[in-house]
């Protein structure tokens, strides 16, 4: 029989005090949890490179890893496009296990302890989620803040997909969007003369020589301390921290809270660099032909802390013609709605966004295309017509690409702008190929099938013969949260579907 981990029993604890008619819900939800975050674990001990494991072999019954001090750890073979839990448990040596937390506590690998915390609370996060999770009709949500709180499961290919440390369990089902809250953001007034302000701050959040700040009630109550009465209701996105306000925009909070890898606050780098981004993005969507728009950066402000900055965009549903009975919807939701056809739908999907992100990769930009950045407007039937991007923070920018198609540069410096190719092409086709079309395919074999019939299509360019014959780039997540000590984003390769 398996024992609750620690952070199982204590989200239980906590759920029977504030929802207890949730509790034979979250419990008859965990066993599917621990199997969603040990199959995206599963991913990650596959393909990652580790130190700590020596060799992977390949057999009749699965795939066994070495560990470096001899053991072995045994599973099926790995998918890495998989979005289904098909690991129920590991075996290390002769011990079977069916929590990702247990076996990465007693794999007992450098900084694996605070690792295995987080697994815990991505499954218990998890189980509360599907726990609490509103039923929804088969009918297009006509809200764009209702497509968005579909998703239940987070991140389809990280296993702290649902981690939410430093959140209670009545926080989590305050603010997450999973759970369809109204949240209240308080409004806090900072002098204008400290703060950066880049775009248009709106008169609606001004009062006299100050700026009003809206701050996400958690930010408020740990990090900032402090409480008001002034505040605006807002929906809570996918990615907890922004939010869609009554009459249409989106906000974005500082979050200092570590949500799957990192901790959300809004640096002023981004601030300061987010006017320029804005309206570079709009002359290069004028390019494509009307395939890509990307949502404005209305205003941007910073009180010389990322504790305390927002960003107000766009939402974009501005880009659908809603009277003909389109819809924008984030990649990461189409998996909850039906699709016509869909291996003929995913072929058109994946040439749709291969086509503009290859062609944008070509001028000089790597999008960040994963499936919460990168929407996609359907059709009344559901044909998949343009892309939306959101969210520019984490592009990329070749200087010397963009002048040899004779783009002025923007006046940019830091880790956005690069040269290097293969920090272009990791940028995109990690995003973009190894996530949002990955998530949306499946598995190997559907992503194939939908590349293979897309490829013919694409633009014929350098970057396209890279994906073609080369393994297929995608951050090495767990890696990552084992390595606290090395700063920025670590790389692993994929088996390349198309070989």
């Amino acid at each position: 029989m398996h024992r609750p981990s620690t952070a199982e029993a204590e989200v239980a604890e906590e759920l029977a005090a504030v929802r207890p008619g949730l509790v034979p819900r979250y419990t008859a939800a965990l066993p599917g949890a621990r199997a969603a975050v040990l199959t995206r674990l599963w991913r990650a001990l596959a393909h990652e490179p580790l130190p700590w494991v020596a060799s992977r072999t390949a057999g009749r019954e699965g795939l066994a890893l070495r560990l470096s001090d001899g053991r072995r750890l045994h599973g099926p073979h790995p998918d890495p496009y998989a979005t289904s839990a098909y690991v129920t448990a590991l075996r290390l040596d002769d011990v079977a296990y069916d929590d990702p937390a247990r076996l990465m506590t007693d794999l007992a690998v450098p900084h694996g302890s605070g690792l295995a915390a987080e697994l815990g609370h991505s499954v218990a996060s998890l189980a509360l989620s599907r726990a609490g999770r509103r039923p929804h009709s088969k009918e297009w949500p006509a809200r764009d803040w209702e497509w968005e709180q579909r998703v239940v499961d987070g991140h389809p290919f990280h296993p702290n997909c649902r981690a939410r440390p430093g959140f209670s369990v009545a926080e989590q089902l305050a603010y997450g969007p999973e759970h369809g809250p109204l949240v209240r953001l308080g409004l806090v007034p900072v002098p204008a003369g400290e703060c950066l302000v880049t775009g248009a701050w709106p008169e609606a959040l001004r009062e006299g020589e100050r700026l009003l700040m809206p701050v996400h009630p958690w930010q408020a109550e740990h990090v900032l301390k402090r409480s008001g009465d002034r505040g605006l209701d807002a929906h809570p996105l996918m990615s907890l921290r922004t939010l869609a306000l009554p009459d249409g925009p989106h906000v974005k909070t500082a979050l200092s809270a570590r949500l799957t890898s990192s901790v959300r606050d809004i640096s002023a780098y981004s601030i300061g660099l987010s006017a320029t981004l804005s309206a570079f993005a709009q002359t290069l969507a004028a390019r494509m032909d009307g395939l890509l728009h990307v949502t404005r950066t209305l205003g941007a402000v910073t009180a010389d802390s990322p504790d305390l900055a927002a960003v107000l965009r766009e939402s974009p549903q501005v880009y659908a013609a809603t009277e003909r009975g389109e819809r924008v919807v984030p990649v990461a939701a189409l998996a909850t709605t039906e699709l016509p056809d869909s291996p003929a739908w995913l072929a058109d999907f994946a040439r749709l966004a291969l086509t503009v992100g290859l062609r944008l990769l070509d001028l000089g930009v790597a999008l960040e295309a994963h499936g919460q950045n990168l929407l996609v407007v359907l059709s009344t039937s559901g044909a998949p017509l343009r892309l939306v991007y959101r969210d520019l923070a984490d592009i990329r920018i070749s200087p010397a690409r963009l002048a040899r198609h004779g783009i002025p540069v923007p006046e940019l410096t830091g880790r956005i702008v690069t040269d290097d190719e293969t920090t272009l092409r990791r940028k995109l086709f990690g995003s973009m190929v190894a996530g949002a079309l990955a998530g949306t395919a499946g598995s190997a074999p559907a992503l194939r099938a939908a590349l293979e019939t897309a490829v013919p299509d694409l633009p014929r360019t350098p970057d396209l013969l890279a994906l073609l014959e080369d393994r297929l780039p995608a951050k090495a997540l767990t890696l990552m949260r084992l390595s606290p000590g090395t700063p920025g984003d670590q790389w692993t390769d994929l088996p390349n579907p198309l070989h």
